[in-house]
Order: C-alpha cells, then sequence, then structure tokens
C-alpha cells in the first residue's frame, strides 16, 4: 500500500514518504564542508538518542558489520556470547570467524540470562568481552543491558552490544552505563531506510584497540572514530542514505527522545492488551518473551497449535497489512509484529484489528 501505516515488519520498518523523498537530492563532494556540516547534525543528533558525549559512528553498512567493528577492536583473550536467539547466535559466529576463542553461553529462545549464570562463567575464566543482544529481533527479548554491563565490568570484561532494535525505542544511557560498544541500524527504531549502522565507543574500548593488531580495514573502529572527529567518514558514504538520516534525525529530535521512548512503550502495552483480550475469548495466542522482557519495538507472538505463520501472514497481506513470520527455529510457529520506528498507536490498533479478523476466521 502506498499509504503510511500498514508495513508492521519487524525490520526493515516503514519509512516516511518525506524521508524517501529526502534521498533524492542531488550528489555532493564527501569531502565537501556540506557534507562535514550534515555529518555533525547527524552526529550530535544521535548522540542525543545513544546518550553520549562520545563520536557516533556512521557506517555506510548492515549492523552485522558493526558486530565485527565491536569484535575486531577487543584486545587478545577469548570472548564470552550471550546467546538467546538468532542474533546472538550471529555475533558469536562472528567472533568466531574472525579467529576469536568464544564460549557461547545458550539459554531458550524466549529466555534472558541471569545474571547469576553469567557471573559463573566470569568467575571461571578471564574474558577479553562479552557479546550480547539487547533487543533479540528473532524473540522480541528484551536484556538486561545494564545490569549485565555492570556485572561484566565488575570482572574487567568490557561488554559489546547489539541493541538494533532497542535504540530509538526505549531508555539507553550507554555513557552512563559504561557500555563499550553499543550499536544499532538506520532500518528499525529510527525509521530510515537499510544500509547504515550507528556505533558508539567508549573510550576505554578505544585506548584498547589501538593497540590491537591486525583490525582490519574498512571495518576499524580507529579509523572510524578519528574520521568522526573530523566530521567525516573513512571511506566514501552512502551519500543517499546519509540525506535520509539528516531528515529523519531532525525529526526525532523534534518529537523528543522520551516522548519517542513513551510511544514505543505505549505501543507494546496496547499489544499486551490485545493479547490478554485474544485469550479471555478462547484464542490460544502468547507472548514469547515474558513480562518485564518483552521488547517494545517488536511483539513475538505464539499461535494457537492448529495455525502456521506462513498462512496468518498471507492473511495479513489479504487484508493490506504486512507483518513478519518467526525467525530460525520458530518460523512455523510464531509471527512477529514490528511496532516500532514512526508508527502509533491508532496504527497498530488497526494492524492488531486486522489480526483479530484473521484469528477469528480461522477459530
Amino acid at each position: 500500500m502506498s499509504d503510511f501505516g500498514h508495513f508492521f515488519l519487524p525490520g526493515p520498518t516503514e519509512v516516511r514518504p518525506k524521508i524517501l523523498q529526502a534521498m533524492a537530492r542531488p550528489m555532493i563532494g564527501h569531502r565537501s564542508e556540506e557534507f562535514a556540516a550534515m555529518h555533525r547534525r547527524i552526529v550530535y543528533a544521535l548522540q542525543q538518542i545513544f546518550r553520549t558525549s562520545r563520536p557516533v559512528y556512521t557506517v555506510s553498512a548492515s549492523a552485522t558489520a558493526l558486530m565485527e567493528m565491536a569484535v575486531r577492536g577487543v584486545p587478545e583473550g577469548p570472548i564470552l556470547s550471550l546467546v538467546n536467539g538468532s542474533f546472538g547466535e550471529r555475533f558469536a559466529r562472528v567472533a568466531q570467524r574472525c579467529g576469536r576463542r568464544t564460549r557461547v553461553v545458550s539459554v531458550p529462545w524466549g529466555d534472558t540470562h541471569p545474571l547469576e549464570l553469567v557471573e559463573q562463567h566470569l568467575s571461571n575464566e578471564h574474558y577479553a568481552a562479552l557479546t550480547l543482544v539487547h533487543s533479540e529481533t528473532s524473540t522480541g527479548v528484551l536484556s538486561d543491558l545494564h545490569g549485565l554491563t555492570q556485572l561484566a565490568h565488575r570482572y574487567g570484561v568490557m561488554v559489546l552490544a547489539d541493541s538494533v532494535t532497542g535504540v530509538g525505542a526505549l531508555p539507553i544511557e550507554t555513557e552512563a552505563w559504561g557500555v563499550d560498544f553499543l550499536f544499532t541500524g538506520s532500518q528499525k527504531a529510527l525509521a530510515m531506510p537499510p544500509g547504515l549502522g550507528f556505533a558508539v565507543a567508549s573510550e576505554a574500548y578505544i585506548l584498547q584497540a589501538s593497540s590491537v593488531p591486525d583490525r582490519g580495514r574498512y571495518l576499524d573502529p580507529i579509523e572510524y572514530e578519528e574520521s568522526a572527529l573530523a566530521d567525516g567518514t573513512p571511506t566514501t558514504p552512502a551519500l543517499s542514505l546519509f540525506y535520509a538520516a539528516d531528515a529523519q534525525l531532525a525529526d526525532i529530535l523534534s518529537e523528543g527522545i522520551t516522548t519517542r521512548w513513551a510511544r514505543h512503550g505505549a505501543m507494546l502495552a496496547r499489544t499486551e492488551l490485545w493479547v490478554e483480550e485474544q485469550r479471555a475469548a478462547g484464542v490460544q495466542v502468547g507472548f514469547l518473551a515474558r513480562a518485564g522482557e518483552r521488547s517494545p519495538s517488536i511483539s513475538c507472538l505464539t499461535l494457537p497449535p492448529h495455525l502456521t505463520a506462513r498462512d496468518v501472514v498471507a492473511s495479513m497481506h489479504d487484508r493490506g497489512f504486512t507483518i513478519g513470520r518467526g525467525y530460525g527455529q520458530m518460523q512455523d510457529s510464531t509471527i512477529r509484529i514490528g511496532h516500532m520506528g514512526d508508527h502509533t498507536v491508532a496504527g497498530l490498533t488497526r494492524c492488531l484489528n486486522a489480526l483479530t479478523s484473521v484469528l477469528s476466521a480461522n477459530a
């Protein structure tokens, strides 16, 4: 559909026409003062969103590249990877493919890692870094980034965090919490087209990374640190996507980041209420994640046993709405609704009403 408010994938999320139109601006030199001024605006806005005074890197790549960047800057030593979904698994594989000895600590999809479990591993061996997914897109589970960072730091371990569906959707205090490397992608709660990754590294991370050999070239965090401080990028940027980011970030600042957080929280609350209503009506639908551990940007819902995600998604498409099937091992038994970015409670309610119709027709 051409009008806004019908595309509820868990990423990429729907992008407003105004932001898409911004990409049609003419090209400029990426070493020009005009680009430098735009880069400064983008970094300033991202600092407000990440809640940091550190430079924020804008990388012309998907967020998976930033998993590799994060690992590349970690000093010698094993890495502890917390896995509770598909993207946690991906982060662990990235560390392994970078040649790092990696201990994977897995819990069932839909769960979080108890702090006492993580502490057992931290106390048994010294790790150079811990990888985690803050908001797990495959399951809709929200992990305790603040608590895990505090715990890891007590053992002298750096924290590398994927917050691809977290940044822009819920309160994150990157600098106050001391997260060592935090990243997101443009296509999720920030509601931009895919293709840009945003990351911020702590001063401690950068100081250690500067002595790490074999960091590579394209994803060297030191190069991005130096370039960001000089109002630029180390390589040719995806200029049209920068135009989109410049326009969207201005609107995010206008809305206010705390207001944006509250709107995402309200969309989660609306989905929770809808699930309660369905269950009261005898429809066996539920959340995969436990209450208090649900991401405000994405809901992963379990379906009645007689329904498949493929059929539900197809029926929703017939009604003009796009939602996602489950991911990986849960692709047939769950559906995912991405209530993030510039979506509203009113728009989400229309989507949920259509889903009610689908479930009722297949009761």
